[in-house]
């Protein structure tokens, strides 16, 4: 009798590819995370620009394998919205997070996000900020370099000053998904990358 060999099991999906995915899946748990904490706490609207400048940190942090609030050559996420908005008023917070993988096992973007929140939700400070009930928008970003995936997610609210008297068209913002639906696109994304 000849032995069956089975053929070798497909790479994993580049984790490059699994970065909006796992930005959306932590961006739902801190959501349910806050609504469990105090559910009377503003809920939180994805904010583009925020989004924006949470990516920038957290690929600075993957690019020169760091972990900081403050960045090598001192930038933080303030003075990097600060740069780009001006008219930015309000409180910011950020929590920052790593986590290292096997790259012949991938980023599983649900086991990931979830360790990310926990880590967050263990510790008394990031909690703390995470769970600020006057915060009503965040972004999150995500970025991996060789064996780390770094992640940063801003907070902010506006202190109800409104619109700076400058500004000639108000903020942008876009409703959170479902965790079903940023599943199915976390799978989608996944096949696909196998597939090719």
């Amino acid at each position: 009798m000849q032995a069956v060999i089975a053929p070798p099991a497909p790479p994993p999906p580049d984790p490059h590819t699994l970065m909006p995915a796992l930005e959306q899946r932590i961006a739902v748990l801190i959501a349910d995370a806050r609504s469990r904490l105090d559910p009377n706490a503003h809920a939180l609207m994805i904010d583009p620009e925020l989004s924006d400048v949470a990516r920038k940190r957290a690929i600075d942090m993957a690019s020169k394998n760091y972990i900081a609030h403050t960045a090598p050559n001192g930038d933080t996420s303030a003075t990097i919205l600060m740069a780009e908005d001006a008219h930015f008023q309000g409180l910011l917070g950020e929590n920052i997070a790593a986590q290292h993988y096997t790259p012949a096992i991938g980023v599983d973007v649900e086991g990931f996000a979830r360790r990310f929140v926990a880590t967050w939700l263990a510790s008394a400070p990031h909690k703390e900020n995470l769970s600020f009930p006057d915060y009503n928008h965040t972004g999150v970003g995500a970025a991996v370099n060789g064996d780390t995936v770094y992640v940063t997610q801003l907070f902010s609210t506006d202190l109800g000053l409104g619109p700076h008297p400058d500004d000639p068209l108000p903020p942008v913002t876009g409703e959170m998904r479902s965790a079903a639906a940023i599943s199915d696109a976390a799978r989608q994304v996944a096949a696909s990358s196998m597939n090719s």
